[in-house]
């Protein structure tokens, strides 16, 4: 499997991204930076990092949108190679059109870094294969601008066509504090109508190793290699 992780300037989970690709799984990851092209053929799959690309100016991920590399990140897409949005990635793909809706201000207007709980809504994607319907895993949500919104229309094609992948159920480490975000259908994590598009809020590659005390995002990756290596479902 060859990864390409995007750099955009104020890309922070770029490195982390990588690291599981190449390190935990053992897979190729290569950084492309945001000035750069890539050919469809080069790349399995296509991450998108989390961070604060060029100073989430205007808007998380508005400038990112506008980056030489998204032309190609396009090309790759319609040509059904995976894409994988973290966090501020997921805005980009947002603002780039690649998937519906937009993201608002958290509900409390305020910065928030913790713990939450999100439930697994559709396991029959490359990127949720290894999880239960219905399971519940413990990420990690950085964000400030992370309240998901879309129009009544937009929301019940998501929810018709099974597109809605994650949604939050407990915030906090325990899971009991008062929801800050407030997104539209508690939606964490939304696919693309082809199913080769996934854009989440939450941060799986920060709870992929026994050293950071959580590994339910490890599953996330592993699913993305297991569709590789013969278990395709798209």
């Amino acid at each position: 499997m060859r990864c390409a992780v995007i750099q955009f300037a104020g890309s922070s989970g770029d490195g982390d991204c990588c690291h599981v690709f190449k390190n935990i799984l053992g897979q190729s990851a290569d950084y492309v930076f945001h000035k750069e092209t890539f050919k469809p053929a080069d790349f399995d799959i296509v991450v998108l990092p989390g961070g604060a690309s060029h100073g989430d100016y205007l808007r998380p991920g508005a400038l990112a949108a506008h980056t030489k590399v998204m032309e190609s990140v396009k090309e790759a897409a319609n040509s059904g190679k995976l894409i994988l949005g973290i966090g501020n990635g997921f805005q980009i793909l947002l603002e780039a059109g690649l998937l519906p809706g937009t993201m608002l201000i958290n509900k409390d207007i305020k910065f928030y870094a913790d713990e939450v709980l999100v439930k697994v809504e559709n396991n029959a994607t490359p990127f949720t294969n290894l999880y239960k319907k219905d399971e519940v895993i413990r990420l990690i949500l950085s964000c400030k601008y992370g309240s998901y919104f879309a129009d009544a229309k937009t929301i019940e094609q998501l929810k018709s066509q099974n597109k809605i992948v994650l949604t939050y159920c407990g915030f906090g480490k325990n899971g009991d504090e008062e929801d800050p975000v407030a997104s539209m259908e508690n939606i964490a994590a939304i696919a693309n109508q082809e199913g080769n598009i996934l854009g989440l809020m939450p941060h799986p590659e920060r709870c992929a190793e026994e050293i950071l005390g959580n590994t339910d995002g490890l599953r996330m990756f592993q699913s993305i290699l297991q569709y590789f290596e013969g278990g395709k479902t798209l």
